[in-house]
């Protein structure tokens, strides 16, 4: 097996870099880079460039139509070989651009003029088979006859019957339906040239090995396999040994997760029963407009959902307990600012994609350390800041210890925001919209009020608050302030940490030790070795 390695990756929304101004060579090339020297009028186009790759004139018109032009780590790495014709492992963290990675070659193999089937894409959620379609269709918009499916359950099998009869050349779905529809005979898999798997290792982990080695061994010997995976688990290694043939494997090597630049990494430790008071008060402090809350199961989801649908927010719901329509129509809203917050499982939320995406909450810890870098990957995007908030409780701390050392990030700790700072934040979001009205003014019209108001006895002070009291958002209510935890041992003297206070019923102070730890009776308290009384016993 090959192996190719390269370096760090930079952290890019899907994985291409925008366009940058190059600083021009003329004559032969700086002796001090590994480009070969360049001779005549002109230059020869560098290895990341799309237009280095010998690509169609329609994949090229599609790919500057949405303003990409030079290729990331992976796309740079493995696009070659794919193109070659090799069987390629690539093996990269989320949003390193893989999907264009393996899309883009895909459509330069397809035949428009052969009606079927000719390459079959596998993903593991149905959210995820949805956002290649979309890219596979980007990319093919200017490629003339080319048509793309997504194959997926809880979707209307009619229609998937007349994309797959009418001849779709690109084939992408969930391996469930995609064998169903192979049972029912309704997908034939003989003239298959490519297989892709994308996110392998989730979909071994999710259960679908079976499905997926029914369709590696439907399709024809000789296609062309490429896998892509975050991670090459051992599963997934078997599945490579047995359904490729030499492949050759590109590995972007790892760095810290996201790049501080672009994601902010907070963590809040509170009482798990202060959670939801907690996420209400960084939702008053931040002011974001739009932001993903994740959650580990279905019940919690609508739990949450409905608090903050109480509390006057805007929030959506999804996981796998909802229906393929509505799981639809809440992403087209999700997409297009309709609500601000959606709370979703991770499984439902695979293949999520929203580019202004401003904050992530993880208010249940996930299970494992790369959900928690699947989840923090969905803000960040497209060179702009996000924010991460992770709440714990308990025993998570240990949790999100071993999160920090999987990233090799750290993940600040702060304290929850005090009621008195929210209010203030909002008084200076108030004041800076303010700012911008007055300096787009005049307004006469209306400073013929405030004068007739003036004119009545009233302070133009008075008038303006009278103002702001009516029109702005009314002021938080006094609440005490959010447990944060601290060290142990924080705030007692150094000889007295770890040692239990003595309680007010024992006649002691708080911060006093109590005797009856330390050795002999307390004075005025239970004799040491005394049973407590029946109430204290219970409450245990």
């Amino acid at each position: 097996m090959n192996v190719v390695v390269v370096g760090k990756e930079d952290s890019v929304a899907d994985g291409i870099r925008k366009k940058k101004k190059k600083k021009k060579h003329r004559g032969i090339a700086n002796p001090s880079t590994d480009a070969a020297p360049t001779v005549g009028l002109h230059a020869p186009e560098e290895a990341t460039s799309f237009g280095s790759l010998g690509l169609s004139q329609g994949v090229l018109a599609a790919i500057e139509r949405m303003g990409f032009v030079e290729m990331s780590p992976i796309q740079a790495s493995s696009i070659p070989l794919i193109l070659a014709g090799n069987d390629v492992v690539g093996q990269s963290q989320t949003g390193s651009g893989k999907t264009a990675a393996f899309c883009i070659p895909a459509i330069e193999q397809v035949d428009p003029q052969l009606r079927a089937p000719q390459v079959l894409i596998l993903a593991p959620t149905r959210e995820l088979a949805t956002q290649i379609t979309d890219e596979v269709q980007k990319l093919s918009a200017f490629t003339k006859g080319l048509r793309a499916a997504a194959i997926y359950g809880g979707a209307s099998y009619q229609r998937q019957f007349a994309d797959l009869s009418r001849g779709t050349h690109i084939v992408v779905g969930t391996p469930g339906r995609l064998t169903d529809h192979l049972a029912r005979g309704t997908l034939d898999l003989s003239t298959v040239r490519m297989l892709i798997l994308d996110e392998a290792d989730r979909m071994l982990d999710m259960g679908f090995r079976e499905d997926v080695e029914k369709l590696l061994a439907a399709a024809p010997d000789q296609r062309q396999t490429v896998f892509f995976s975050a991670t090459i688990s051992p599963p997934v290694e078997a599945l490579v040994r047995q359904y490729s043939r030499t492949p050759k494997t590109v590995t972007i090597a790892k760095k810290a997760v996201v790049g501080p630049a672009l994601v902010e990494q907070v963590c809040y430790e509170v009482r798990h029963h202060e959670k939801m008071a907690a996420l209400s008060r960084l939702i008053d402090f931040h002011n974001v407009r739009s932001g993903i809350i994740f959650c580990n199961t279905q019940r919690m989801v609508e739990e949450l959902a409905d608090a903050l649908t109480a509390r006057g927010c805007s929030t959506e719901r999804l996981h796998g307990g909802i229906a393929q329509a509505q799981r639809t129509r809440v992403m087209d809203n999700f997409k297009k600012a309709a609500f601000r917050f959606l709370v979703a499982t991770d499984v439902a939320a695979r293949g999520i994609d929203v580019t202004d995406l401003e904050l992530v909450v993880n208010y249940d810890l996930p299970f494992e350390a790369e959900d928690y870098v699947h989840r923090i990957g969905r803000t960040g995007r497209a060179g702009r800041g996000g924010k991460a908030v992770t709440l714990v409780s308990g025993g998570g701390i240990y949790k999100l210890r071993a999160i920090e050392r999987f990233t090799k990030t750290p993940i600040r700790r702060e304290r929850v925001p005090s009621a008195q700072a929210v209010a203030a934040r909002q008084d200076e979001a108030l004041l800076a919209r303010l700012r911008e009205t007055l300096a787009a003014g005049p307004f006469p019209a209306r400073a013929q009020l405030v004068e007739k108001l003036v004119a009545e006895g009233l302070s133009p002070a008075d008038v303006a608050a009278a103002i702001l009291q009516h029109f702005a958002p009314a002021a938080p209510h006094e609440e005490e302030d959010i447990f944060v935890g601290r060290p142990r041992g924080h705030g007692r003297p150094p000889q007295q940490r770890g040692r239990p206070y003595a309680g007010h019923r024992s006649g002691h102070r708080a911060g006093k030790p109590a005797g009856g730890f330390a050795g002999g009776p307390r004075k005025g308290g239970r004799p040491a070795g005394k049973k407590p009384h029946k109430k204290f016993r219970d409450a245990r």
